[in-house]
């Protein structure tokens, strides 16, 4: 079998493919494709198996190519979806595909001069100059509708599994479209296979039908398996719906690794297969010193890591551990205080907070700072028996009744964290 294909499947990330592309990848340096519509601008973690998948593939000596479907993203692809899309224009989605071609090329190797360097493409750049009767007479011929309705994406819509509005003529198309670019890749790329989400295996197929009557020529489809969590959960959204996205600027490199960090053990076990470059041996090893001390959470901490870097670098890392050490009390008084506002709002999320005067915090005696400057404790005399029980901290470091705060314990210039005991929290703003 081939090395590529083995490599999926101790992964658990193969779900089919068509007879022959074993022997493909075996026979040559063969070049595939992934597509990815530009929806947003930017990608997020529900994209990451799809780069994996072509990062694995180049590793193993073929060419990827990433394709941003500038046409497609017009449309809007119906497979896995009960209602169609609303459209965007064309600036915004112009603007989608400039973003995702600047994201795709920090996960790919495009330099050098090797047979096997990546490749970015934008379907856009070929279906512009195609009029619909042109698009009509020379591919819709080729496919009959039967053979359309009888996909999956299709007749769900049109079985009462989704919309009761059915399917517009414009979603019906996207697999006409999907397939015209696999035969424009074949003639024009020698592109050889495409791959994708198991959802995607019937416009995959069209495309290699498309190619068979159109061409006279024999490509190729390979599937992985959609992610989910253990309990059958959707992967990939927070509690509140909200996506986990590969920009920073859109969901920060903590919040980030915190996802990853809070994986359930089934779940770590496997995502560290799915989402890290991490071989079978050093993984099989994590697995079972996990097993031994599940309450360290090594697996957990190694998938974060390793997701964290490669989407984020190194240093973007570094913060994010740094700031969940801060979390969970693993660090200094001078971690606390180097961190930028962002991440300290972000790991204190939810803390209530005030704004007090310069003069009402620095200098002032903890007692008042705690009572009546802060409002924190209700009073003195609960301020005076919290700090008899050794209960109150400052900046997470245990302070007695003579403390009082200067410039250089305000975090990123401007706050102060107040706690007593070990989950009562309270930020004060300086201003």
């Amino acid at each position: 079998m081939n090395s590529f294909i083995e490599e999926l499947k101790w992964r658990g990330l193969f779900a089919d493919m068509m007879p022959g592309t074993d022997e493909q990848l075996n026979k040559e340096v063969t070049t595939a494709y992934i597509g990815f519509d530009p929806t947003a601008d930017s990608l997020h973690i529900g994209s990451l198996i799809q780069i994996k998948i072509l990062a694995h593939f180049q590793q193993h000596g073929h060419k990827p190519i990433a394709l941003v479907g500038g046409a497609t993203g017009m449309i809007g692809d119906p497979s896995g979806k009960s209602a169609e899309r609303n459209l965007l224009d064309e600036e915004t989605l112009l603007h989608y595909v400039d973003c995702l071609k600047n994201q795709l090329s920090r996960f790919l190797d495009f330099a050098g001069n090797e047979p096997n360097k990546a490749e970015l493409v934008n379907n856009y750049d070929w279906m512009k100059n195609i009029s619909f009767l042109d698009f009509a007479k020379n591919i819709g011929k080729n496919i009959t509708v039967n053979y359309m309705m009888a996909k999956d994406s299709v007749k769900k819509r049109f079985s009462g599994d989704g919309s009761a509005d059915g399917m517009s003529f414009t979603e019906f198309t996207y697999q006409l479209i999907q397939g015209y670019d696999f035969l424009h890749l074949y003639q024009n790329n020698n592109v050889k296979l495409q791959m994708g989400g198991s959802d995607q295996w019937g416009n995959i197929t069209t495309g290699t039908e498309l190619i068979r009557r159109k061409a006279q020529g024999e490509a190729f489809a390979l599937t992985v398996p959609l992610i989910t969590k253990a309990d059958g959960s959707k992967f990939g959204k927070s509690e509140s719906g909200e996506n986990y996205w590969l920009d920073k600027k859109k969901t920060s490199p903590y919040k980030f690794y915190q996802f990853w960090l809070n994986a359930t053990d089934e779940d770590a076990e496997r995502f560290i297969k799915f989402y890290t470059f991490l071989g079978k041996e050093e993984i099989e090893a994590l697995v079972e010193e996990h097993k031994t001390a599940p309450h360290e959470r090594k697996l957990q901490r190694k998938l974060a890591e390793e997701v964290t870097v490669w989407v984020h670098g190194r240093e973007e890392y570094e913060k994010a551990l740094k700031a969940s050490e801060i979390l969970f009390g693993r660090s200094t008084a001078e971690d606390l205080v180097s961190l930028d506002e962002e991440i300290f709002l972000e790991v204190f999320d939810g803390v209530p907070q005030k704004e007090v005067a310069k003069a009402d915090v620095l200098g002032i005696n903890i007692i008042d700072l705690l009572s009546e400057k802060s409002g924190f404790l209700k009073s003195k005399s609960e301020a005076q028996r919290e700090m008899k029980g050794n209960s109150i901290s400052v900046n997470k470091q245990k302070v007695n009744d003579t403390f009082t705060a200067n410039e250089t314990d305000l975090i990123d210039g401007k706050f102060l964290l107040l706690q007593k005991g070990k989950k009562s929290y309270f930020i004060v703003k300086v201003i």
